[in-house]
């Protein structure tokens, strides 16, 4: 596990943006597996930048999220398809043919997230795989339990989670309670991993995940287990590793 840390959260995006732009470059059709919410903004505005320079050209990518709140609509503002497009997609040249998000609306669950592992195992799996980290440990939507489901699964959002969330959203009350997300034997087989964390509340999550015992109750000490691992911190985030 790598560790790299940055004064504050610019210098972790543009980083960030570094490692990823270095995929594309060397692979022009890499799979990259992406996040949402506040932390990788940064990185994809980046991304935008170098893009709009003529540095980067995504028309070969393929991509896979990691997540998507369930039930909501692809056209809503809260969910992670409208905030892809908003954020990323609509600015660079990736084929829309290649974006490959879980359905928030899809029924039967089941085949929708079977039907999504066959889809990333069809693009010959993730080269990089970019991830944010919960205050409670959680990657993706893997929230700490007893047990972890490995593939990708319909879970429900610990009350932490939706406390959390429900600053993107007017009432905590429309928080959807339920979530797709990739397991954590998905994430694990990503070829590389990066993971961006910005900020106090985020330091005591990443103490665990460097420093803790392998554990279903802090799901991204599981990241120990893989063999290339980066942590992108920025000095807060940082601030409890010894």
């Amino acid at each position: 596990m790598r560790i790299v840390i940055g004064k504050d959260y610019d210098e972790i995006s543009k980083k960030a943006a570094l490692i990823v732009a270095a995929q594309v470059l060397l692979k022009p059709d890499c799979v990259l597996g992406l996040a949402t919410g506040s932390t990788p903004l940064g990185l994809y505005r980046e991304l935008i930048a170098m893009y709009e320079r003529g540095e980067l050209d995504f028309s070969k990518v393929t991509t896979f999220n990691l997540d998507e709140y369930y039930p909501i609509t692809p056209d809503h503002p809260q969910s992670y398809h409208y905030f892809m497009y908003k954020n990323l997609f609509n600015h660079i040249n990736v084929n829309p043919g290649k974006i490959h998000l879980p359905k928030g609306t899809a029924d039967p669950v089941e085949a929708e997230c079977s039907n999504y592992e066959q889809m990333i195992a069809a693009a010959g799996g993730i080269d990089l795989q970019v991830l944010g980290i919960g205050v409670n440990g959680h990657i993706g939507f893997n929230e700490p339990n007893p047990y972890l489901q490995a593939r990708t699964h319909l879970v429900d959002l610990k009350k932490e989670t939706i406390k959390v969330n429900s600053r993107f959203f007017q009432t905590e009350a429309e928080v959807p309670r339920q979530a797709l997300t990739m397991g954590i034997g998905t994430i694990l087989k990503a070829r590389r991993i990066l993971l961006l964390a910005s900020g106090k509340s985020k330091a005591e999550a990443i103490k665990k995940t460097m420093e803790g015992l392998v554990t279903t109750e802090c799901p991204s000490t599981f990241l120990q287990t893989h063999p290339d691992v980066t942590l992108l911190l920025d000095q807060e985030a940082a601030a409890l590793i010894e």
